[in-house]
C-alpha cells in the first residue's frame, strides 16, 4: 500500500510525530498482537504495467468470442455508432458519478435532463427519472411505488423475464406485498384468469411485451382490465421494439420500465446497464431515484436542477418507498447520446431489421423442421421445437463459431435477430443444421 500514498517515508515519519506517534506500531499499538498480521500478506510481489498485460491478455484468451450470435433472453447486440464511444469517453463525462453539488454540476445534470426526456419521448410518458440499476431493479421498483394501504398485491405474469421475476419477488418480500403469478397460457399471459384474480386489493399489474418468448401480448386489452378494477399497469418493454410498435402509454400503461442496454451499450460480460422508468404526470411524486429539472436562474439563463429531493435519499429509511439513491450516469449518457444519434427514423430502421431478419429466419427453420411456437405475432425472439435435442443443435453451431439461440429445455429453443446478423449469416445456420 505504501508505494501508492503520495508521501515519502519522512513525511510519514514527521506526520506519525505530529500526532504524537514515533513508528506505524505505536499508531496501531491498540489494537491486539494475536489478531495483526506478522510475516505480511501471502501475495506475490508486485509487477509491471507489460508483465500485467500480458497476464491479462492470457485470461482473456480463454474467453469464446462469437462473431456469430443469434441469443437474445435479455441482452443483446445491437450496432452502436463510434460516437456514442467517443462522447461517453470525455474525462469529465467518464469520471462522473452522482451529482451530489447539483448546482456546480451543470453538464452532467443537462445530459440527465435530456435522457430523461428521451425516455419519455420513447415511451410516451410525462416523466422519467435518471435511471436504476437494470430492467429488474426497474421492474421492482415500479411495482414498489404502485402500493398503498388498502392496495397490497401485485399480478405479474409469468410470461416475463425469468431473472426478472426473482428480483420482484425479493423486492415483494422485502415489501409486505402480495405476489401473485398470472400462469402463461400458450405462450400468452392467461386473460380469463387475470380477469378473475384482479381486484380491490390489487395494486399493480405487470406484463413484458415483448415477453420472455418474443411474442406480442395483448397490452392494450390487458390495459382495459386492470384499469376497470382501478389497479396500475405496468409495462416492461424492449426499447427497440418501441421504433416499430406503439408505446405502453397508448396501450394504456401507468408505468413504463425496461433495460437501456440495447440502446448503446454492449454486451459486457452483462454490465454494467441501466434500468429506466417513466410513467404519467400524476404518479412522478412516486417515481424513485433522482429526477433532473430544467429552469432559469436569476438572470434568466436556462439552469438544471434536481428537483423533488425530499423523498428516499433525504428522509428516515423507514419512511422510504425506495432507497434508490445512484443514477448510472454514464450508462444513462450513453443511452443519451445513442438515442440522439439514431433518432427517430433510425430506431425504426432498427426496429424493422430486426423483426424482418427474426421472420425470416424463423420461415426458413421451420422449412427443415424446426415448428416456431408463439401463438401469434413477435419482435425480433422466437421459440422453435424440434426433435432434434437443443444440445446438438447449439453445439453444432458452436463448432462453427456460432452462438445460436438460448436453450429452453431439451428441445425447445429461444432465437433472437438483430440488424446484426447478415443474410447469409442466417442462410449459414440454415445450412449447418440441415446437416443435423
Amino acid at each position: 500500500m505504501g508505494s501508492y500514498v503520495p508521501n515519502t517515508r519522512e513525511e510519514q515519519k514527521k506526520m506519525l510525530e505530529e500526532i504524537g506517534f514515533s513508528s506505524m506500531d505505536d499508531l496501531f499499538g491498540h489494537i491486539p498482537a494475536e489478531v495483526k498480521i506478522k510475516d505480511g500478506l501471502n501475495i506475490p510481489e508486485g509487477a509491471s504495467e507489460l508483465e500485467v498485460t500480458r497476464k491479462l491478455q492470457e485470461i482473456a484468451g480463454k474467453n469464446k468470442i462469437f462473431p456469430t450470435i443469434f441469443r437474445g433472453a435479455g441482452a443483446y447486440r445491437h450496432y452502436i455508432p463510434s460516437i456514442v464511444k467517443s462522447v461517453i469517453s470525455k474525462e469529465n463525462f467518464l469520471t462522473a458519478y452522482t451529482p451530489y453539488q447539483a448546482e456546480i454540476s451543470q453538464g452532467i445534470l443537462q445530459s440527465i435532463f435530456e435522457y430523461q426526456t428521451m425516455i419519455c419521448d420513447l415511451t410516451g410518458m410525462d416523466c422519467s427519472n435518471a435511471s436504476v440499476y437494470d430492467g429488474a431493479t426497474a421492474a421492482a421498483e415500479g411495482i414498489a411505488m404502485c402500493q398503498d394501504r388498502k392496495r397490497k398485491k401485485a399480478l405479474v405474469s409469468a410470461t416475463i423475464h425469468p431473472s426478472v421475476l426473482e428480483v420482484i419477488k425479493t423486492y415483494c418480500f422485502g415489501n409486505e406485498m402480495e405476489l401473485d403469478i398470472i400462469p402463461e397460457k400458450d405462450g400468452l399471459t392467461d386473460l380469463e384468469y387475470l380477469k378473475a384474480h384482479v381486484d380491490a386489493g390489487t395494486a399493480c399489474v405487470y406484463i413484458q411485451h415483448p415477453n420472455y418468448y418474443g411474442s406480442l401480448e395483448p397490452a392494450g386489452e390487458i390495459g382495459t382490465i386492470v384499469h376497470e378494477a382501478g389497479a396500475k399497469y405496468i409495462m416492461g418493454v424492449a426499447p427497440l421494439s418501441l421504433g416499430v410498435l406503439k408505446t405502453p402509454r397508448e396501450y394504456g400503461a401507468d408505468v413504463a420500465v425496461g433495460d437501456g442496454q440495447p440502446l448503446g451499450l454492449s454486451l459486457a460480460f452483462g454490465g454494467p446497464y441501466l434500468g429506466f422508468m417513466a410513467c404519467v404526470a400524476d404518479m412522478t411524486r412516486k417515481l424513485p431515484g433522482r429526477i433532473v429539472g430544467q429552469t432559469v436562474d436569476h438572470n434568466g439563463k436556462t439552469g438544471y436542477v434536481l428537483t423533488l429531493q425530499a423523498r428516499e435519499q433525504h428522509i428516515r429509511r423507514e419512511k422510504a418507498s425506495s432507497n434508490i439513491c445512484s443514477n448510472q450516469a454514464l450508462c444513462a449518457l450513453a443511452v443519451g447520446v445513442y438515442l440522439a444519434a439514431m433518432g427517430n427514423e433510425g430506431l425504426k430502421q432498427a426496429g424493422t431489421l430486426c423483426t424482418s431478419n427474426a421472420h425470416y429466419l424463423a420461415g426458413e427453420l421451420e422449412k427443415i423442421g424446426f415448428k416456431v411456437t408463439n401463438p401469434g405475432p413477435y419482435f425480433h425472439e422466437f421459440v422453435t421445437e424440434s426433435d432434434v435435442t437443443s444440445e446438438q443443435v447449439l453445439s453444432a453451431l458452436e463448432a462453427q463459431d456460432i452462438l445460436g439461440g438460448y436453450p429452453l429445455d431439451d428441445h425447445r429453443i429461444l432465437w433472437c435477430c438483430t440488424e446484426m446478423n447478415t443474410k447469409a449469416e442466417m442462410d449459414r445456420v440454415i445450412a449447418i443444421l440441415k446437416e443435423v
